[in-house]
């Protein structure tokens, strides 16, 4: 995928990046976005992500939150020095409220959860401000989710250790094992 030239009015149309080791996924959505007026190039690792960013300073990213188990949050601010008035979207199918947070700090726009519309990646992208949406009383996180969510970030700072996670949060580690072998709760 290369960037073109529209050729119904000679103008070239805004460049995305699609940063995704999901080949089948990105190629995909690169037909979808094209359908909606941008060229695309894609990136299936960090390193060919970050060439062709550096390369054609594209004006937009969707960027996958893991990328052969690494992670994209790691991507944001080496994409923004490439690029610096890139619009960045990061796509997830492991939503958390501590991985939102943290790609919005680093710089990312907006945060989506796959499976999502190529419509409302375009609205994410050409958003003028993010606003909170209000939580709806029957929307609100459960005990166990929030609960969740805390056991999570704690093991991030923690760098994944279990032992020293369990000590963090004044828990037995084989209850903390327990917690951590169960899927996520809906929120």
């Amino acid at each position: 995928m290369n960037p073109v030239t529209d050729a119904a009015d000679g103008n070239e149309s805004p460049l995305l990046l699609i940063v995704d080791d999901d080949q089948a996924y990105c190629s995909a959505l690169a037909k979808a976005m094209g359908r909606r007026g941008f060229q695309t190039i894609a990136g299936h690792d960090p390193e060919s992500a970050l060439a062709l960013a550096a390369r054609h300073e594209p004006e937009y990213v969707v960027l996958d939150l893991n990328l052969e188990g690494k992670s994209g949050l790691n991507l944001i601010e080496p994409l923004l020095e490439c690029s610096p008035g890139a619009r960045i979207v990061v796509l997830t199918g492991y939503a958390s409220i501590p991985t939102a947070v943290g790609a919005i700090k680093l710089g990312a726009l907006e945060y989506l959860i796959k499976p999502v519309e190529a419509g409302d990646i375009v609205k994410a992208l050409t958003a003028d401000h993010w606003e909170i949406p209000p939580i709806a009383t029957d929307e609100r996180m459960t005990v166990q989710r929030v609960e969740w969510e805390y056991i999570q970030r704690i093991l991030r700072e923690n760098g994944g250790n279990i032992t020293a996670t369990a000590r963090s949060l004044k828990m037995h580690r084989r209850t903390l094992q327990r917690k951590l072998a169960k899927h996520a709760p809906a929120a």
